[in-house]
């Protein structure tokens, strides 16, 4: 279990997960940019119920060295620590301690040096190793590359010659006057008498899809073979329906008989 960003890398003991060992950068703007401070956390067992110890082991001028700092987010002010923070949370915090002077740097663990002793120290810790991880600071937290992209593309010298020898475009807005405009010749013109101009493009003639024969439609006819209106034929082709009252009559008849032959069983 790690932590890493561009301004500050920790990382647990393998033999001991409750013991974290982080390499931080010095606050910018301030008489410790630059510099590279390297400092001990011990995290309790009810962690992340309770706040962790922070100690700085890099020569600093702003805090004593192998001391249990007191900071809002230590073990010294248990009652405003959260579960929710974290490692992270303490690192940055502690990032931004540093800067702090007269009454507001107060408290156990803190000192204060001249400003040109932190700038000398700050100096100096790039290249102070840690006893317990064996590695530089410079090491365990480099310098972020410099991003080659942002900076603006140089010209060679020799387009930068050359640039100079072209023309440069007029931006002036007056314009030309009709006299002095060139004309154009009429000899210029006499080719395009002999260009051949279409007025009528051709029609093209879109052939004719294939239609079968329809058969005109035939007359119905009687049985003496002399034809006879589409009407009449349709009306006598149509199949005859008894009248409604003869059915039902045949239906209340229906009904009467069978009413006769239940009450004569029953």
């Amino acid at each position: 279990m790690s932590v890493d960003s561009g301004t500050a890398t920790a990382i647990a003991q393998t033999d001991d997960i409750f013991e974290w060992h982080c390499t931080i950068r010095g606050t910018p703007g301030t008489e410790f940019e630059g510099g590279l401070y390297h400092l001990r956390i011990l995290l309790p067992t009810e962690y992340p119920f309770r706040p962790p110890s922070i100690m700085m082991l890099t020569p600093n001028g702003r805090f004593e060295l192998n001391t249990k700092i007191c900071i809002s987010f230590t073990n010294y002010h248990e009652e405003l620590w959260q579960p929710a923070w974290g490692v992270r949370t303490a690192i940055v915090g502690l990032q931004g301690f540093f800067p702090l002077r007269g009454t507001a740097a107060v408290g156990v663990g803190a000192i204060e040096y001249p400003t040109t002793e932190r700038k000398r120290l700050a100096a100096l810790s790039r290249d102070w190793v840690c006893p317990h991880c064996k590695v530089s600071n410079h090491e365990l937290l480099p310098d972020p590359p410099t991003n080659e992209a942002d900076k603006p593309p140089q010209i060679p010298a020799q387009l930068k010659s050359r640039t100079h020898q072209l023309p440069r475009r007029s931006t002036s807005s007056s314009t030309v006057h009709p006299r002095h405009r060139p004309q154009a010749n009429p000899s210029d013109f006499a080719a395009l008498d002999r260009i051949p101009i279409l007025r009528h493009a051709p029609a093209y003639a879109r052939p004719a899809a294939p239609t079968a024969a329809i058969p005109p439609p035939q007359q119905p006819s009687t049985r003496d073979g002399t034809p006879q209106p589409a009407l009449v034929a349709a009306v006598r082709q149509t199949p005859r329906r008894p009248p409604i009252l003869l059915d039902t009559a045949i239906c209340v008849l229906l009904v009467l008989m069978f009413a006769l032959i239940a009450r004569r069983f029953l």
